[in-house]
């Protein structure tokens, strides 16, 4: 099949990520912090399934620009990780924050440490029969370590753990995200979703150019080939599949992750369902490389940006440029933010700007059936578990 869109990331001449030098000068601001960390988040679409986001966090003061594309199965490009990279790269990034955390705050020592992390989607229905909704399971996380703990203590130290994530908060519960709706510069009412009480915040149109590059030595993203081929229930290969009509099938994103001497999180993401390239992150609390609550906050941005692309592309509706503006509230971490309490989050806040010369009740629909096939606000709403295995070695 045919590629959709232009190839924007490949042919740009920017580096993927990068942090931003003149944010103040682009004009984004980060929430006021009312919980411990409040990233705003811009997404745009470049064309096809490509997307361009800013992130500027309250906590850290930084800004990082990512993108994202699809492979294949999208008829995407392939230049960039998936959405759904994001969220898990961040996960992992952030668990592996809290177990460093934990044990330095208890003295123990951790000679070895690798995090093999799954995520599980469904995507089940008919798109035009509008029934298609996204679904999220229960995370995986195998936990590779060597340490001193007897056998019941180190499993309670490690769930303790993955509580203390400020992701916790979006895991354990059930958050209705809230939206604001502008089509083509005017404010409309949402039909389905839940509506933010607040007023739509100014459309950030084409401020995305005009951020640039703050030096760096570091390649904070890159593909490292083909993902190994892992059997998935349901998963899917072909070119294209996740734009069938008729959908009934699993997602599986991995996560690997291990410390470097230099304290930089090295992760490798794993595209095993839809199967696609596997992409290399860095992940850094510091200003070296992205956050983790930046990762986690990209990755459902571009999730839904992405259902916005899939829903108007299959059913050929007029949408040839849309943006949004996300906030997200975490908690500190229990333990890296020193509370000593789970982690916390509030609902996810976006503002949504359509340019269409679709119907102002088909602008609705278009946000209504993107919620409701956005894998990651699907994990939003779902009261999810991290099932933990720990293996010594």
């Amino acid at each position: 099949m045919a590629k959709l869109g232009q190839d924007i990331i490949g042919t740009s001449g920017l580096p993927p990520f990068f942090k931003v030098a003149n944010a103040d000068e682009v004009g984004i601001d980060a929430p006021e912090n009312r919980k411990g960390d409040a990233l705003r988040t811009w997404v745009r679409s470049f064309s096809g399934f490509q997307k361009e986001a800013l992130v500027r966090s309250a906590k850290t003061g930084d800004t990082w620009r990512l993108v994202s594309d699809e492979g294949p199965y999208l008829n995407g490009h392939d230049a960039a990780p998936c959405p759904l990279a994001f969220l898990s790269t961040g996960m992992v990034a952030s668990f592996m924050n809290e177990i460093i955390a934990l044990a330095d705050q208890h003295g123990i020592e951790i000679r070895k440490l690798k995090l093999i992390q799954n995520n599980y989607y469904t995507m089940k229905g008919s798109m035009p029969k509008r029934t298609m909704i996204g679904g999220a399971e229960n995370i995986e996380l195998e936990v590779q370590i060597d340490c001193d703990l007897e056998d019941a203590a180190l499993n309670e130290f490690l769930i303790n753990a993955t509580y203390a994530s400020p992701l916790n908060g979006l895991m354990r519960g059930q958050l209705d995200s809230l939206f604001k709706l502008g089509k083509n510069g005017v404010e409309l009412p949402t039909a389905k979703v839940s509506e933010l009480n607040a007023a739509l915040f100014p459309d950030p149109g084409n401020h995305f150019a005009t951020a640039t590059p703050e030096p760096s030595d570091l390649t904070l993203m890159q593909p490292v080939g083909p993902t190994p081929r892992k059997e998935v229930a349901k998963g899917t290969a072909t070119g294209g599949s996740s734009l069938s009509d008729e959908q009934d099938r699993r997602l599986n994103i991995g996560a690997v992750a291990v410390l470097r001497e230099d304290g930089l999180k090295d992760i490798q993401q794993m595209q095993y369902s839809p199967y696609g390239t596997s992409f290399r992150f860095l992940s850094a609390e510091d200003g070296r490389a992205p956050d983790a609550n930046t990762l986690i906050s990209a990755g459902i941005g571009f999730c839904f940006m992405t259902q916005f692309g899939r829903f108007v592309s299959m059913l050929k509706l007029d949408l040839p440029d849309y943006r949004i503006v996300q906030d997200t509230h975490f908690s500190l971490g229990g333990a890296s933010g020193g509370t000593g309490k789970a982690g916390g989050a509030d609902p996810i806040e976006t503002h949504v700007y359509l340019e269409t010369g679709e119907s102002d009740e088909t602008a609705q629909e278009m946000l209504d059936i993107s919620e409701q096939t956005c894998f990651l606000h699907a994990f939003c709403r779902t009261d999810l578990k991290t099932k933990l295995k720990v293996v010594r070695v």
